[in-house]
């Protein structure tokens, strides 16, 4: 089965089984960074650890990343200056980038730096996150609750028609229709000018992504102060608590653009689906449960089968192993925000787990087989050993 993207490895990111080069240094009057070329970072953050922010610093990874990975650091490692753990963790994440993927990451900014360079916004409101005209009052007071009932807050405006799937009303009408003339106004400009543009994924091939002409610090914006909560409540299983990066982006879906999606998983590990418009039939999304890579081609159980038809401003969020597909759009036109939220640490993690019984539908129900045949076999043991008591 395709997966819906191409993986963007440059923000994986290493777990406590592997090595990290360490680095000499002298901050805040504690001493060198000791150094140990066995020097492993934590298996499990320190959720009560502040981090840094390293926006201001130059580095060929996303700022967020590095925040992210800073819990994870070794405890006598948390309290260094900020630009000794900043390189001591360049370090370790260059590991994991090959100087061809670093080239290929330069050559993307490069194209960025150029569609910026010329490209005229049509909204510059746009590009900065306002909640107050951004999204509707129930999703705003949701957020603004205290912080001891926030979570129970999120929790009352959202809807699960389907294990694992999340819908609630998110943006206001005037900011889809906003967006929407944003991307065609960069898509005229796109023909005007003759510039190559990328599409958002393999699959996918009308659209554009939006971090590519300067939206990605709203998006940023957008994942850590609220997708990232809603992934901490309900994704948890998957790194919802540690999404470090995103990929933003539209797409269009008419008789004359995308009609379909065929079946697949996204190059996340939480998504976030938001209707825009314009007037449209069909296209609703058709799912069939979470599975892990061994299981992917699994059948679907009865629960896990569930049609979601979109409605304008109204989101839907979910875990990117979530299998899904879209069908045809009859009529009209469909446009769609999505935000594909990943988490460096889970997906380092990941590589070292053998099961994911939190998550896949497919060994969840071998480990209720597994449990049944030993009860079963436990049962049959006693039976036999009554008989040859009563004999």
């Amino acid at each position: 089965m395709p997966a819906d993207g191409v993986a963007d490895r440059r923000n994986d990111a290493p777990s406590s089984s592997l090595p990290a080069t360490p680095i000499n240094g002298n901050a805040n009057g504690i001493g060198p960074i000791p150094m140990n070329s066995s020097f492993r970072l934590r298996l499990n953050p320190r959720h009560d650890h502040q981090p840094d922010g390293y926006e201001d610093l130059q580095s060929e990874f996303t700022p967020l990343l590095f925040s992210s990975l800073e819990r994870y650091l070794p405890p006598n490692l948390l309290n260094v200056g900020r630009e000794n753990k900043h390189r001591y963790m360049r370090e370790v994440l260059r590991r994991y980038s090959t100087e061809g993927e670093r080239n290929r990451v330069q050559k993307h900014r490069e194209y960025r730096r150029k569609i910026l360079s010329s490209y005229q916004p049509l909204y510059r409101d746009l590009y900065r996150l306002n909640p107050t005209n951004f999204f509707v009052p129930s999703f705003i007071k949701a957020f603004s609750a205290h912080d001891f009932d926030r979570d129970e807050s999120i929790k009352n405006i959202m809807s699960e028609p389907a294990p694992g799937i999340y819908t609630f009303n998110m943006l206001q009408p005037r900011f889809c229709e906003m967006l929407v003339a944003e991307v065609e106004n960069f898509e005229k400009w796109i023909h005007e000018t003759k510039f190559r543009i990328m599409r958002p994924n393999t699959m996918n091939k009308f659209g554009a992504v939006l971090d590519d002409f300067g939206m990605d610090a709203m998006l940023e914006k957008l994942m850590e102060d609220f997708v990232r909560h809603i992934s901490k409540i309900f994704f948890a299983d998957v790194g919802g608590f540690a999404l470090d990066s995103h990929h933003g982006f539209v797409v269009e879906y008419s008789l004359n653009r995308d009609i379909e999606l065929g079946f697949h998983v996204d190059d996340s590990e939480v998504t976030l689906n938001v209707c825009l418009g314009k007037q449209f039939s069909g296209g609703e999304l058709y799912f069939r449960g979470v599975r892990c890579d061994k299981h992917m081609n699994a059948e679907a159980l009865p629960e896990e089968i569930f049609d979601y038809s979109h409605v304008p401003g109204h989101a839907i969020i979910h875990r990117g192993r979530h299998r899904h597909g879209a069908r045809a759009t009859t009529a009209g036109q469909r446009i769609n925000l999505l935000l594909w939220c990943r988490s460096s640490v889970f997906r380092e993690l990941r590589k070292h787990q053998k099961g994911y019984v939190s998550w896949c539908g497919e060994c969840q129900r071998e480990r209720r087989e597994r449990i049944h045949q030993a009860v079963t076999a436990k049962k049959m043991e006693l039976f036999r050993g009554q008989g040859e008591a009563a004999s």
